[in-house]
């Protein structure tokens, strides 16, 4: 599991996110998990293979476990904490 501040890339470009999982150092089967949509972040992790994003509110457990890295943002964090616990 990885937490950060917040996943943002100023343009749907998969070169940008493969940088943004390099400096997180996120295995190449990665969920991105977000507490909110974010067109840019989905559009440029869509073309990475193994790497997908969720929502909070649509992620479940196969998407959890089929991956070997969880990377969830802070926001998303307080929202799994909030509706889960």
């Amino acid at each position: 599991v990885i937490f950060i501040d917040d996943i943002k890339v100023s343009a749907p470009k998969t070169k940008e996110m493969v940088k943004v999982l390099a400096n997180i150092k996120a295995d190449k089967k990665a969920l991105i998990v977000m507490d909110e949509k974010d067109d840019n972040v989905v559009r440029s992790a869509h073309n990475i293979p193994g790497v997908r994003t969720a929502l909070v509110s649509t992620m479940n457990v196969y998407e959890i476990v089929n991956h070997y890295t969880l990377v969830l943002t802070e926001a998303a964090a307080r929202k799994i904490e909030e509706v889960y616990a």
